[in-house]
């Protein structure tokens, strides 16, 4: 499980004074632990797999989307502190998929819903996204569709 993993990296970080890792895979352990929360119904949950992937793509969204915001603010300390959080997130995350798979995937939706124009785009990205769930970033799976899509 995940959490486990989590708090023997905690234990590896103190050991080798990694202030990096160690604050990620803080804030990573404390994000899983919010969602815990959530899903609690009479005292205890645990989250699956896909909901512990969903919270680790959040934590690393959130890592990219604050590194845009730093570099065009022009704050490039900041930028490095968010891309240097992004690569210990990414640590946990599956192996994502090539551009080629990745476009692949995209034409087989294409041809299973029958898209044609742009106006189908919300088709395709429903049924895209639920095939590459984690193995993806949804800008790029968005950038594949428009391609596939003619856009």
């Amino acid at each position: 499980m995940l959490k486990e993993q989590l708090q023997d990296d905690i234990k590896q970080a103190m050991r080798a004074r990694d202030d990096v890792r160690l604050r990620t895979v803080r804030s990573l352990r404390a994000a899983l632990m919010e969602r815990e929360i959530e899903f609690r119904t009479g005292g205890t949950a645990t989250l699956t797999g896909d909901q512990e992937l969903a919270v680790v793509q959040k934590q690393a969204k959130q890592r990219r989307d604050a590194a845009d915001q730093y570099r065009s603010a022009g704050r490039d300390d900041l930028v490095q502190r968010e891309e240097e959080e992004l690569r210990v997130i990414e640590e946990y995350l599956p192996q994502q998929m090539s551009d080629g798979e990745l476009d692949d995937v995209v034409r087989q939706v294409v041809e299973a819903v029958g898209a044609e124009s742009m106006r189908d785009m919300g088709k395709v990205m429903g049924a895209a996204m639920s095939r590459v769930q984690g193995l993806a970033d949804g800008k790029r799976v968005q950038a594949a569709v428009r391609t596939a899509l003619g856009g």
